[in-house]
This record gives structure tokens, C-alpha cells and sequence, in this order.
């Protein structure tokens, strides 16, 4: 049976920018009855960083939908067992689009994933003789273990030296024979996967075609509308991958208003028009609203960069900038630390006086949201809005 082509929609480019602030849970009603756990699941992916300013990034993006949700209860909801009586687990941690928080649902998803590993045959990290069946042995016999109970994590202070014990559960993780079932402090959990993944879910049996499909479905489902990179980029896939399967994926062709590339949409995305109240929030750098530089450029013309990484003389907006969601647009940064209870935006860029409420206010629910009763502005990029940025802090504070 000949599948016929499906005529392209078109879009404008403020319609795709409202179709991916609703699919990311920017735009409408969120529905808090799902919680943490149905941010999760709606957006598919969840990434981890080791970098802590305000929160942790998993803890910033729920927070950025949701509001001031508890951070024990983030916690919980990423790692606890449902409270159904069942023991299910509600996610699992796997390398998607970086090293992510993924539901549960997904496990067999990656099975294309860990059969790419098991096949790999160059790895940065040697493995000891005997280590690997060491670890699966004491993890059986003991149960969830980090790797310094498992015998050390590194053998020097060194970040990529690791023990042979950590490269062995490292591995195994991997490949899918243990998986991590929580984090204690930062450190993961490893536990066998056959205790920890539900025996429905525990298996490799679809094939990479079937797993391609599904996570091309999801990531065109999270992202609202995409390019074949936007697709691809998503759960790190291959260009290749995505074209392979993009056809039966479910998505939609569309042509976006300045955009130099086909898109495609989700369905779902184009059945009603979006529209509802839209968050004010600060964006952890690595909210899947705008992990990708040149699709946040695409979409919101706001050019962003991660400067952690970057020499302190060099950085232009600060260690830890968040850029400011406001009215469906990006409408400044803030590089925030704390100091006892009060946060410090040690550097601000706001675009123009008609931002600044929102940047003030963005400011004060996250600071109210970590604990702390005050704010202290250090710098504005321009100096004009400094007096207008403090009074409007004042007065939200007061």
C-alpha cells in the first residue's frame, strides 16, 4: 500500500513560538492533578546537571511550570515508588538528550540505545578483568549500592579517573543490566534492573525501528513543532534516524514562517489554537524549552550560552544566567547565587523598562520559592533600569 504525501501546513512564526511554549508547559493551565510526574511525562525528558545555584536543574524545571511545588516532593516523585500499592517506579535515569529523567513507560524505548552500547567496541574507560561480574554479584547479593559501597568511585581526584568498580556499574548501566533507582546527595543508586524496572516493561524486544518511532513521536509531541534537528537533537538521535522513521512517526509537515527548514508538528499541537495564561518564571540553561541554542534563536530571537564552563574573563552574563520567561517571550537574564536568605542577582539583563515587572517578579518567586526573604541586585547591564528594577523588587518584596 503506497502511502500518499500529506500536504504542508503553514505556520506563522508566532504561531509555531505558541504552539512550543503550550507542548513545553509554558502556555495554558497546567494540570497540577498530574503534578511533577505529568511534567515528566509530558515532556518526555528531563536533564540532569551537577550545577546547583538556586536548585538543581531537574528541580528548576517543574518549578518553571508549576510554581513553588516542594522540592522534597520533586524528589519524591522522580524516585519514589507510586503510591498505588503497585511499587512502580515512575522513572528511570538514561543518557537521552544528555543524562536524563525519563518515565518509566520509556524503558523499552531505549532498547535500540542499549544494543548500541553493548556493541561498541572503543570506550574511554579500561575495564579490569573479573570487575564487571564482581559488581552485578555484590548488587545482587546486597541490593542498591552507590559506587563508593561498590568500591570506590575514583582512584584519584581526578573527575575521569575513575575505579574499576565505577566503571564496571557505569557500563552496566549502560547496558541495561542495572539501573540507577535513586540519588542520594548527588551520588547515584544502582540497583539490578531486574528488581527495579517492572517485568512488563523489562525487556529488548522492539526492534530500532519501532523505538526510532516512538521517540520521534515524543520528542515531535514535547517540542510542539521542529526541524529534523530540533527532532534529532531532542534524545540525541542521528539525522539518519529521524528520517528514517519520520514518515510513520505520526508527525505532521509544516512550514514555519522564517524558518529556512522543513518542520514538523504534532498533531495534538495543531488541533485548537493555543491559548491561556503564560508563566513568568526563570529558565534553568537546561530546560528543554531552550537546550538548543539555534532553535531558541529561531524561536524567541534571544541568543543564549551557558558560561560555566567559560573563564570567568571571558563570561558576558554570569556562571549560572537564566534567561527570564515573560508573556511568551525571553525578556532578560539573571546570574542569581544566595546568601543566606537573601538572593543575590549578581548580574541582570532586562529588555528594556516595559521587562522589568516581570524580571522583578520572576525574581521574587524564585526567591521565595528556595527560602530566602530578600533580593540584592549586584549589577544591570544597563544601569538606567537599575533604580526601576529595585523599586518594582521593593515593592513585590514589602
Amino acid at each position: 500500500m503506497t502511502t500518499l504525501p500529506r500536504p504542508t501546513i503553514d505556520l506563522s512564526a508566532d504561531e509555531a513560538r505558541r504552539i512550543v511554549l503550550r507542548a513545553q508547559g509554558f502556555l495554558g493551565a497546567p494540570d497540577r492533578r498530574a503534578g511533577v510526574r505529568g511534567i515528566l511525562r509530558g515532556l518526555g525528558a528531563v536533564q540532569l546537571d551537577t550545577i546547583s545555584v538556586l536548585a538543581r536543574s531537574h528541580e528548576l524545571i517543574p518549578y518553571a511550570r508549576l510554581g513553588a511545588v516542594g522540592r522534597r516532593t520533586v524528589h519524591d516523585t522522580y524516585w519514589t515508588a507510586a503510591g498505588d500499592g503497585t511499587a512502580r517506579p515512575h522513572a528511570f535515569e538514561y543518557w537521552a538528550h544528555a543524562a536524563c529523567i525519563l518515565p518509566i513507560e520509556e524503558w523499552p524505548h531505549f532498547a535500540f540505545r542499549r544494543r548500541a552500547y553493548r556493541n561498541r567496541p572503543l570506550w574511554n574507560h579500561e575495564l579490569p578483568d573479573g570487575v564487571y561480574e564482581q559488581v552485578i554479584k555484590q548488587l545482587r547479593a546486597e541490593g542498591p549500592l552507590t559506587a563508593t559501597e561498590l568500591g570506590g568511585a575514583k582512584r584519584t581526584s581526578e573527575w575521569w579517573d575513575w575505579s574499576g568498580a565505577k566503571v564496571a556499574v557505569e557500563r552496566a548501566l549502560m547496558y541495561g543490566e542495572v539501573v540507577c533507582v535513586q540519588r542520594r546527595g548527588w551520588k547515584r543508586v544502582y540497583d539490578l534492573a531486574e528488581r527495579a524496572v517492572p517485568q512488563e516493561l523489562l525487556h529488548d524486544g522492539l526492534d530500532d525501528a519501532e523505538c526510532l518511532r516512538r521517540l520521534v513521536g515524543l520528542a515531535g509531541r514535547a517540542l510542539g513543532v521542529g526541524t529534523r534537528a530540533d527532532i534529532a537533537d531532542y534524545y540525541r538521535l542521528k539525522g539518519e534516524q529521524v528520517d528514517a522513521v519520520i514518515a510513520d512517526s505520526g508527525l505532521v509537515p509544516v512550514r514555519v514562517e522564517g524558518w529556512d527548514r522543513p518542520a514538523w508538528a504534532h498533531p495534538e499541537a495543531l488541533a485548537t489554537p493555543p491559548r491561556g495564561r503564560h508563566r513568568t518564571t526563570v529558565l534553568s540553561p537546561f530546560d528543554s524549552l531552550i537546550w538548543e541554542r539555534a532553535r531558541t534563536e529561531r524561536i524567541f530571537g534571544f541568543t543564549h550560552r551557558l558560561e560555566a564552563y567559560v573563564p570567568k574573563h571571558k563570561r558576558v552574563h554570569g556562571y549560572f544566567a537564566m534567561p527570564v520567561l515573560a508573556g511568551g517571550r525571553l525578556v532578560g537574564r539573571v546570574d542569581p547565587a544566595r546568601e543566606g536568605r537573601t538572593l543575590v542577582a549578581k548580574q541582570v539583563t532586562v529588555d528594556g523598562t516595559k521587562a522589568v515587572p516581570a524580571v522583578a517578579r520572576a525574581l521574587v518567586e524564585a526567591a521565595s520559592w528556595v527560602d530566602c526573604i530578600d533580593v540584592r541586585v549586584e549589577r544591570v547591564e544597563a544601569p538606567e533600569l537599575r533604580a526601576p528594577l529595585e523599586r518594582e523588587l521593593a515593592r513585590l518584596v514589602a
